[in-house]
């Protein structure tokens, strides 16, 4: 791929020498807990989401975090077209998995606001 070419150009070329394979694994997406390197290897997964409660390690640090991503970022792209993958959190008040993490709660405009009460 010519980095050099217009981007629509770059994905035609890029789908065109995808396989049938290659793109539902593109848009398949796994737990990470169910994600290996011969699965993500296999079956070309791009996609993996850290559920609800889903950690890398008991106590882990954002460095473990940082270095789990990695580790599923190289096996990505050690693949035959070195597409990256994507990672998601599901964490709608901030990722309290991350030991010792600071956590919002959900209604945070409400508490921003000093509403004493939720009627308006």
């Amino acid at each position: 791929m010519d980095p050099k070419q217009p981007i629509e150009a770059r994905i035609d070329d890029l789908l065109s020498r995808m396989t049938l394979e290659e793109k539902v694994g593109q848009m398949t997406q796994l737990e990470r807990q169910n994600l290996t390197a011969k699965i993500m290897k296999k079956y070309t997964i791009r996609s993996i989401l850290n559920g609800g409660g889903s950690v890398p390690w008991p106590n882990d640090t954002a460095k473990d975090w940082v270095k789990m991503v990695n580790m599923f970022q190289k096996w990505a792209l050690s693949s035959r077209l070195g597409i990256p993958m994507m990672y998601a959190i599901d964490a709608v008040h901030g990722n309290n998995n991350v030991y010792k993490a600071t956590i919002f709660p959900h209604s945070i405009g409400f508490g921003a606001t000093r509403q004493v009460s939720f009627e308006i």
